[in-house]
């Protein structure tokens, strides 16, 4: 009954719009699911859980940004990196510690991730990236245990060999949407990444049709 109705509320709230460009937030993703979005493929959308679970980690953004505010950290929030050819993107917050600048990324996560003693890659990839197109040196991971509230942060020092790599990776994905070239799922890509990938049928298909001229 009312679950129904809630439920509905997310899936007409879910954006219909074609992707036109790299987001930071795509390093790190598999290529061919960036591939698929940014030539349009019909993707499955999130079901309402998903979209909640997305939206908890909005509020928890907006809370802790509020507590940096009152103390008062926060040079700017909600920052869109500089008008680029490559990529859109948009940093949680630069802040100022002893006068020396920082880039902020909170992230909550579950008590699996929060327990590791390293952040996660991808977290990784998009900070660099926004350390790379502010210019700063420096950032810092602020994850918050979703089961639990606790805090924890990462430091991360401007690495400008992996900030190198991931635009390689990313001139090359250009490249293959322009010649219209489907790029290879990674070897060794995580199982949860495709159990969860919008375009799974869509990349199914295209290993079948692989598989299929194999035999030929």
């Amino acid at each position: 009954m009312i679950k129904e109705l809630i439920d509905k509320f997310y899936d007409a709230k879910q954006e219909k719009r074609e992707k036109i460009a790299f987001y930071v937030s795509d390093a790190g993703k598999c290529p061919r699911a960036i591939w698929f979005s940014v030539k349009g493929y019909p993707k499955k959308e999130f079901d309402a859980r998903m979209q909640r679970v997305f939206e908890h980690g909005n509020h928890t953004h907006m809370r802790i940004m509020g507590v940096l505010f009152s103390l008062g950290l926060i040079n700017a929030v909600e920052i869109d990196i500089p008008r680029n050819e490559m990529m859109h993107g948009r940093a949680d917050a630069i802040i100022s510690i002893n006068n020396e600048p920082y880039v902020v990324e909170v992230k909550s996560v579950n008590s699996i991730k929060f327990k590791k003693e390293y952040p996660d890659q991808d977290h990784m990839n998009q900070l660099q990236l926004y350390l790379y197109f502010f210019k700063i040196k420096k950032g810092i991971l602020l994850y918050e245990n979703k089961d639990t509230q606790e805090l924890k942060e990462f430091i991360i020092d401007y690495d400008e060999p992996l900030v190198k790599k991931l635009f390689a990776g990313f001139n090359e994905l250009k490249r293959q949407v322009e010649e219209n070239i489907t790029p290879q799922i990674p070897e060794g890509i995580e199982d949860w990444r495709c159990d969860y990938c919008p375009y799974l049928e869509e990349c199914d298909k295209i290993e079948a049709q692989e598989n299929e001229q194999a035999k030929k």
